[in-house]
């Protein structure tokens, strides 16, 4: 939902629900779409990431800043929050959730 943040670099954070065994300084491939595909659909690779840093938090404790750090300039707190639980199943503005903040390691893209 926020490829064209990532793919511009303004996108820097992004929270998730589990998650809960990664560390800073690991490595993932940042994907458009990972979960869902239909026979034949192949991944497409956005670029490789490298985690800086990882902590798990309440989701009511994003921030304005938060919020454009996750490619959302124009959303306050309590939209993303309402945002990001109707996206996740369970979720309320009370789960913990794990904020990772990242820096691109490369940039290449898989066509």
């Amino acid at each position: 939902m926020t490829e064209p943040q990532f793919v511009d670099g303004s996108k820097d954070v992004t929270r998730r629900m589990g998650w809960l065994r990664l560390r800073a300084g690991d490595r993932l491939i940042a994907v458009r779409k990972a979960m869902g595909l239909k026979p034949g659909e192949k991944v497409h690779r956005l670029g490789i990431i490298e985690v800086v840093s990882v902590r798990r938090e309440p989701l009511w404790n994003i921030t304005e800043d938060e919020c454009r750090r996750e490619g959302f300039p124009d959303m306050n707190p309590e939209d993303f929050v309402q945002f990001f639980c109707e996206g996740h199943q369970g979720c309320s503005p009370d789960s913990d959730v794990t904020r990772i903040e990242f820096k691109r390691v490369y940039e290449g893209a898989q066509r």
